[in-house]
């Protein structure tokens, strides 16, 4: 899953842009101070940053200007309530890729968001396709042979879990895990609903039940 690093040090705006992203695919980490974001950023396990300038520690501009020093090439959206020019020149200059003034609703965040990962990305790295089912990571998109299918959010990262294990078995356990981020509840049924919702979608043979293991793609 793509993982969007948010160094954010208001909670309410970190929060809000965390569950827009959840909603849309994504994986949201926040960090709070700038030398946090930092060290997240350059650990090479996130694919883009949303970098607040106003952060405690080390502000906005010396995060970006450290991580651009280091040789880092990850993508990196800054957001500031600050509007002059000479502040979004100076972002642009230190390396950012976008720049996004507060406040700023979610729908315009996601685009931009989009459109970097998009360009940071090979374009094989962002398509995943076996038989004839093809998930466009970055737009979020699902094609079965020439038709377009509307996916949830839960339903495409579910999806993009078989396609990444084609033959491997998944058990219930796991997919909750990785699809939903909870501990496995011997009492929840949400994942063979799910696949149920898929195969509707997908095609009914796509999917296997491997009795008393879990599911299988193929």
């Amino acid at each position: 899953m793509t993982r969007i690093l948010i160094a954010e040090d208001e909670p309410h705006i970190s929060a809000f842009v965390r569950r827009g992203l959840e909603s849309a695919g994504y994986e949201g980490v926040i960090v709070e101070d700038g030398i946090a974001a930092f060290e997240a950023a350059q650990a090479g396990d996130v694919d883009l940053l949303l970098l607040d300038i106003g952060l405690p520690g080390m502000d906005g501009f010396e995060v970006l200007r450290a991580l651009r020093d280091a040789g880092s090439t990850l993508p990196v959206i800054m957001l500031t309530a600050r509007t002059s020019t000479q502040d979004t020149v100076e972002g642009l200059e230190a390396g950012a890729n976008d720049y996004v003034p507060k406040p700023f609703t979610f729908e315009e965040l996601l685009a931009r968001v989009r459109s970097r990962l998009r360009e940071a990305s090979p374009h094989s790295t962002y398509l995943l396709s076996r038989d004839d089912v093809v998930l466009d990571l970055l737009a979020r998109r699902a094609t079965v042979g020439d038709r377009e299918i509307e996916l949830s959010a839960r339903e495409f990262t579910l999806a993009e879990q078989f396609l990444r294990h084609p033959g491997e078995v998944l058990t219930r356990e796991w997919l909750l895990s990785e699809v939903w981020g909870l501990n496995f509840d011997p009492g929840s049924n949400v994942v063979d609903v799910y696949v149920r919702y898929l195969r509707g979608k997908l095609g009914h043979g796509r999917i296997t039940t491997v009795r008393g293991a879990g599911y299988r793609w193929g």
